[in-house]
């Protein structure tokens, strides 16, 4: 199981919220640059990278921080926050980003995400489904779309996508666990789907448990800003 450390940035500042509520931001590194560097030297091949600003104002506010990463570390990026057109993404590819997350756009402007899946391979976009109580939430979830987490799934795959990264915002940022019930329902419907779960990840043994539960990666953040968890062991995680 694939291990992706990431970076929530808002306001240029390394951050992490508590299920999904820009109120409790708590802040840990003025420098996203130097916490990749850090993430780099630890032995990890990818960075999990949402520009929180982005997610909510709908206009991505971290290009250039994106820019200097992949200028100074050997890390691929994948990242989301602020999407909203065929053009952002593929400004986000001419700067080195290696794969897209799409949140709100299958939702709120399905005209424009038919476009983005014309125009890009689908192995380089990753559907960022955010649910509550197994309901999808759009808006840097803020907003209830009312549409249920496996009929969302089956909609995107219809457009040939196959990366899906599904967070429990209930779970998020709280170190209580991930919603294994979830994961393991999703990989029972769909046994194809590259799953990447976020949210709760705590310890080792939460990994040990998703890794079970056969997701094919997980993001990890906050249990690493509060040293729950050693970076040279999570790096070596197999």
């Amino acid at each position: 199981m694939l291990i992706i450390p990431a970076i929530d940035i808002l306001d240029g500042k390394v951050v992490r919220l508590q299920k999904g509520n820009f109120a409790t931001a708590k802040s840990y590194s003025d420098h996203p640059v130097d916490q990749a560097k850090i993430y780099d030297e630890s032995g990890f091949e990818w960075i999990h990278i949402v520009d929180l600003s982005g997610s909510k104002d709908g206009i991505i506010t971290s290009l250039k921080i994106l820019e200097e990463i992949k200028q100074k570390t050997k890390l691929k990026i994948e990242f989301g926050g602020g999407i909203r057109s065929t053009e952002d993404i593929s400004k986000l590819f001419s700067i080195g980003v290696d794969k897209v997350v799409v949140g709100s756009l299958p939702i709120l402007d399905k005209p424009e995400f038919e476009r983005v899946v014309e125009s890009f391979p689908p192995d380089k976009i990753i559907i960022a489904a955010d649910t509550k109580k197994g309901e999808v939430v759009v808006k840097g979830w803020s907003e209830n779309s009312f549409l249920e987490i496996s009929v969302y799934i089956t909609q995107c795959k219809g457009y040939g996508i196959n990366n899906f990264l599904i967070t429990d915002i209930d779970k998020d940022g709280m170190l209580e666990g991930p919603n294994l019930r979830l994961y393991h329902s999703i990989k029972e419907i769909f046994p194809d789907l590259f799953l990447i779960a976020s949210g709760g990840i705590r310890s080792k043994n939460d990994l040990e448990d998703l890794k079970e539960f056969k997701c094919d990666a997980a993001i990890v953040g906050k249990a690493i800003y509060e040293n729950k968890i050693d970076l040279k062991e999570l790096s070596k995680f197999d």
